[in-house]
């Protein structure tokens, strides 16, 4: 069975780290907050889920700039045991899909930790005040790419969160693959 991550915790305070980019420099995740807020973003390259709905993601993150959102990605997984998610892939997967948000290396895996990230995609949705007010899933679609006419679950509760400062009461988990937890000594 696939992870799901906890119900939305409102108003838990986003967590600032500094991470490097795919870009090979370094980004503070606030700094890429916007006046309405921010969407953290923990993904990887390789689960089939988030193949199944970057596109839909790079959509959304460019449409919710304009709406005072900005967003980050960061993948958490271990690259040691998963190859596919190392930097350099890491690199080609953005480029690829042309990441209009930057894509963070969580190498030690201590920003998927302090967040409660379980599983990719999961998606952190915060208010202008940096309070949680969104963790669910980017539409009903799972590991398939999503027909046309879908709910934007994702994208319509961050401009609810644009225009209101609160998210929906109701929120449907995301469902993905497990992060990829190093293992410890």
């Amino acid at each position: 069975m696939a992870a799901q991550p906890p119900i939305c915790d409102f108003g838990w305070k986003a967590i600032d780290a500094e991470l490097i980019g795919v870009d090979g420099k370094p980004h503070r995740i606030f700094d890429h907050k916007r006046e309405n807020g921010l969407l953290v973003a923990f993904i990887c390259n390789h689960c089939p889920y988030v193949k199944a709905m970057i596109e839909r993601l790079v959509r959304d993150a460019a449409e919710l700039a304009e709406l005072g959102i900005g967003t980050v990605a960061i993948s958490s997984n271990d690259a040691e045991r998963f190859p596919e998610d190392s930097f350099e892939r890491m690199q080609d997967f953005a480029r690829q899909h042309a990441f209009p948000f930057p894509y963070l290396y969580d190498e030690d895996q201590s920003v998927a930790r302090a967040y409660g990230a379980v599983c990719t995609p999961d998606f952190f949705g915060f208010n202008g005040d940096l309070g949680l007010q969104y963790r669910g899933r980017i539409d009903a679609s799972r590991k398939v790419v999503a027909p046309e006419g879908t709910t934007r679950d994702l994208f319509d509760a961050m401009r609810q969160v644009a225009e209101t400062g609160k998210g929906p009461a109701e929120q449907i988990p995301s469902i993905g693959c497990s992060i990829k937890w190093k293992e410890t000594a």
